[in-house]
């Protein structure tokens, strides 16, 4: 059993449309789509942990829903991923790529024409498959 590793995940909602994010090359599963978000530190909430994320990741702010919309997790090679998503919506400022090296803005019918990281895969299937919006 290898290491686990808790992470939160943003199902960031603007005009019925969901941020998707690509990884950036030199990392674990480069170049697959995200949520975007990250790993859950010592002491924090997942909800202060997306918070600082999304600052740090794409220099926004957010309104977080207080309940998480799905949970998984993922075996992989460096470890186990357990994955809480939660829906949030854009406050203020727009996505900047420090991390990431693209990012699209799709509606829920369009999310299966990426290829997602197998630990977002459970949300983008419940996404679909309850043709979910509203904003």
């Amino acid at each position: 059993m290898g290491k686990q590793i808790n992470v939160v995940g943003a199902i960031l909602i603007r005009e019925g449309k969901i941020l998707c994010c690509k990884r950036g090359p030199g990392r674990s599963l480069a170049y697959l789509w995200e949520f975007p978000g990250g790993k859950i530190e010592k002491g924090e909430t997942p909800w202060e942990a997306l918070s600082r994320e999304l600052q740090e990741e794409l220099k926004i702010k957010v309104k977080i829903e207080p309940e998480v919309f799905e949970e998984s997790s993922y075996d992989y090679e460096f470890g186990t991923v357990k994955m809480k998503t939660v829906i949030c919506h854009l406050e203020k400022g727009e996505p900047i790529l420090t991390e990431h090296v693209a990012l699209k803005w799709l509606p829920v019918t369009e999310l299966e024409t990426l290829e997602w990281a197998p630990v977002d895969v459970p949300t983008v299937k419940k996404l679909v498959a309850q043709g979910y919006f509203y904003d």
